[in-house]
């Protein structure tokens, strides 16, 4: 059993992933998580990618079975039948029980398994653990989400001068006068240290 997180190869997709290689290495058994790895979260049903692959690995003698950790198995279950593939529901990754629950329907040992997920805490520690061929595969809609990460780092410093703005007026237009008008000198030079301040934590920062 080995605590470890580090897949043994990542893929792009899942589609990268050949029968042929995996049972020159011994593999009989694909274990294979379905959210973001095999389809969206949002997809119900398998599109015909999903299908292709699933055949080519039949015809290379690797059986796919999904191991999930969701606690319903409605989508799964409709997922993987209209695959034709079994599953092993709530699975409790990274626990090894699910694994090996999975290892023994087929009949295989774990030198003959692989685990193919997208999560590091769930997927790729578990089938350390459970001492199976950890495979990862970059998530399916990564891309969408770094792009929006994109576009939100770019916008950041905007929103950034915007929100010290609305901080500047609140601060010229209702502390400063309210100072001020009671003729607090402690209030005004606390407010014009404090805005120093904050000035000279930017710039250092």
């Amino acid at each position: 059993m080995r605590f470890s997180m580090r897949p043994q190869r990542v893929y792009d997709g899942y589609e990268q992933i050949r029968g042929e290689e995996l049972a020159r290495r011994g593999i009989r058994l694909l274990l294979c998580d379905l959210d973001y790895t095999l389809a969206p979260k949002s997809q119900r049903e398998p599109d015909e990618t999903v299908r292709q692959w699933i055949d080519s690995m039949r015809r290379a003698g690797v059986e796919v079975m999904i191991l999930s950790n969701n606690r319903s198995p409605a989508r799964v279950e409709r997922f993987c039948r209209d695959l034709g593939i079994t599953y092993e529901g709530h699975a409790q990754k990274p626990s090894a029980k699910g694994f090996r629950r999975a290892m023994a329907r087929v009949g295989v040992t774990p030198e003959e398994t692989a685990m193919l997920g997208d999560k590091l805490l769930t997927d790729m520690l578990g089938a350390h653990i459970a001492g199976v061929l950890p495979l990862m595969v970059e998530p399916l809609g990564g891309l969408l989400a770094l792009a929006v990460a994109g576009w939100v780092s770019a916008a950041l410093p905007w929103l950034m001068s915007a929100a010290a703005g609305c901080m500047v007026c609140v601060t010229a237009q209702e502390m400063i006068p309210e100072a001020v008008e009671q003729d607090e000198p402690a209030g005004v030079i606390s407010v014009v240290l404090g805005f120093a301040l904050m000035m000279a934590l930017d710039i250092a920062l």
